[in-house]
């Protein structure tokens, strides 16, 4: 059967998309399984040495009654135990790891030990504060931290199959139902993540009291009188189906987003869906990062204004890109549009990735645009959401590559790795990606099993990849649309080919002109990764005297000292030799002294592993007298 090609931006009205099994893309080689190896051998291991050396799993003990002592931390801690618990359950998912299971079977034990009779659980509420239990939900995340157990215990249930934590996760879950709800207790929590929990919860067991738990706690917020205190900052300002603009904390923001989004694939209510769509709209369209970092403001961990992106006091904590990063991921799921695939991988190789260091052991929590050598990772936090939370995204990545709809399989964001899936409608189909992508845009895909039936293969292109290709064997279809999804439709057969070339040249961005942080700047990208510019490639320059000239090609040379990072731009760009500190503070203008400088871009997610010192990633842009 002749292959065709054809442009398929979305599902069939009323389609979604399927996620499939971890197990089912098994990355082989290249950029991700590389990096994901090293939080599987390192980070894993140094964030559960943490929570053991700053006693967050010595407080299970000590609600269980094994050991005396005070609680350790912060009144949330148990929620980074849950996170590194549900990181290492997808771990094991993958890669059987007797060291790591151990680890995690000893904190699974831990957690089991605590719950108290009547199911509730949380080691801070214990012994002479078991009276303040649910007094301040607008402030002490217990729903919270029982949102990131449930979603713990399902990762532990379908890595090892075992209901050790999903059980205990059960009776929590009931105890709430049991606490809250239409005909009892009226609440919900300060902190978003139970309600998406919820109808997780009810994906695995099929328990309809979950799924009506999610929808009860969601449509507390914007209520009068006001249940969460009623601000922006709690998303409790209005009704969830009247929001429309993203405001407030910006990870509770992307929470609710993302329970808005499930509730709404699972209850039919378009209500909630129309409010994550106009969520995601305000939030991408007008204040997200060039890096798909999230939150303008420290001031609340915040969004601000529209066009409110300051670079060197970004706060785009690490959290907000993740939660963006799953948000999106559920209207991709909902619709198949690739804008929200795009947004994905732009978060996930920028605003993502960034948090966490080439060796991985060191954090960053915020992540700025620019800065003068004074942010710097760190190995942990007294809040510590970050670290756990990238572990659990990366370490479930596979999953968010690929997924599967009706007599179709779907291609996200590319990477090496073996491809094997049940297609609906169609039968197994097997295949192998090759790719050196993000640093190189040439895909092969090698079909190794197919059903005898037509299967559509989607392969996303993205926005900025003008001049891609297809080719099927002798085939090639050049006039391919971007910022959409590039079906081939065929009977695939063993031995078929399938070659997508997305051209990987480097581009300068410009920010919308309402962005006043970066009115006559403009950002580097090669592929989906940002670069920027640091001090170490460029001793005995000021930063902020270096400009870009448009004109100038940039060349992709490797680069030593970035390990996990062989990719550098190098190109011509120039200095002002009348910026330096004798030059007055305020003057009239005057033409500039422009002199020719060689500039090295490095991507900005491997920025802050050499020395301290400068970086940006806008840069102005030369203008000639």
């Amino acid at each position: 059967m002749t292959g065709t090609v054809v442009l398929e931006s979305s599902l069939t009205p009323g389609a979604r998309l399927l996620p499939v099994a971890l197990d089912a893309v098994r990355l082989r080689g290249g950029f991700w399984e590389a990096r994901l190896d090293l939080v599987r051998q390192v980070t894993l291991r140094q964030q559960h040495d943490q929570l053991e050396a700053t006693g967050r799993i010595a407080n299970f003990h000590r609600a269980a009654g094994a050991i005396d002592g005070d609680f350790n931390g912060r009144y949330y801690n148990d929620s980074d135990v849950y996170k590194w618990v549900e990181a290492a359950s997808f771990s094991l998912a993958t890669h059987p790891d007797p060291e790591l299971e151990h680890r995690l079977e000893s904190v699974v034990s831990a957690i089991a030990s605590a719950q108290q009779p009547d199911g509730y659980l949380n080691t801070y509420f214990m012994f002479d504060l078991a009276e303040d239990r649910w007094a301040d939900l607008t402030n002490k995340h217990e729903m919270y931290c029982a949102g990131h157990l449930i979603q713990a215990s399902i990762a532990h249930h379908r890595a090892t199959g075992r209901r050790t934590l999903l059980d205990v996760s059960i009776r929590l879950a009931d105890h709430i139902c049991t606490t809250f709800g239409p005909t009892s207790r009226r609440g919900t929590d300060g902190h978003q993540e139970i309600e998406l929990a919820m109808v997780e919860l009810f994906r695995e067991t099929r328990d309809r009291r979950y799924l009506d738990e999610a929808v009860f706690l969601l449509e507390m917020r914007g209520q009068q009188p006001p249940v969460v205190g009623g601000s922006p900052y709690h998303q409790d300002h209005l009704p969830v189906r009247e929001q429309s603009e993203a405001v407030g904390h910006a990870v509770r923001l992307t929470y609710l987003a993302c329970a808005l989004a499930d509730v709404s694939m699972e209850t039919g209510d378009m209500g909630f869906g129309v409010a994550a769509h106009a969520l995601w709209e305000s939030a991408f369209a007008c204040k997200a990062y060039v890096t798909g970092g999230l939150g303008a403001r420290w001031q609340g961990e915040a969004f601000g204004e529209d066009y409110e992106l300051p670079n060197d006091t970004a706060y785009a904590e690490t959290c907000a890109a993740i939660g963006g990063f799953m948000w999106s991921w559920r209207l991709l799921i909902g619709t198949g549009e690739a804008r929200f695939a795009e947004a994905m991988e732009t978060a996930l190789y920028n605003g993502i990735l960034a948090g966490l260091s080439l060796d991985g052991e060191a954090y960053f929590y915020q992540n700025p645009l620019s800065d003068r050598g004074r942010h710097r990772r760190q190995p942990w936090f007294g809040t510590a959401c970050c670290p756990p939370n990238i572990a659990r995204l990366l370490m479930s990545l596979p999953g968010y590559l690929v997924s599967v709809s009706d007599c179709a399989l779907h291609l996200h964001t590319y990477a090496s790795a073996l491809v094997d899936v049940m297609v609906p409608g169609a039968g197994r189909v097997q295949c192998a990606v090759e790719t050196a992508y993000p640093w190189d845009g040439t895909v092969t895909i090698d079909v190794l099993d197919a059903p005898e039936v037509p299967v559509t293969l989607h392969l996303r292109i993205p926005s900025w990849a003008d001049g891609a290709s297809v080719a099927i064997g002798a085939q090639v279809s050049e006039d391919v649309p971007v910022g959409a999804y590039c079906g081939v439709t065929r009977q695939f057969a063993s031995g078929d080919r399938i070659v997508l070339t997305l051209p990987m040249g480097t581009r300068l961005i410009e920010a919308h002109p309402r962005v006043a942080s970066n009115t006559g700047r403009v950002a580097l990208m090669r592929g989906p990764v940002v670069h920027c510019l640091e001090a170490a490639d460029h001793p005995g320059f000021d930063l902020s005297a270096l400009a870009i000239d448009s004109r100038t090609p940039w060349e992709v040379r490797s680069l030593a000292g970035l390990p996990g990072c062989p990719h550098a731009l190098v190109g011509v760009g120039a200095i002002r030799g009348d910026a330096g500190p004798t030059a007055p503070l305020h003057r009239t203008p005057a033409p500039r002294d422009w002199r020719a400088a060689m500039l090295t871009a490095v991507p900005y997610f491997a920025w802050a592993n050499r020395d301290a010192g400068a970086m940006a990633v806008w840069l102005p842009v030369m203008q000639p007298d």
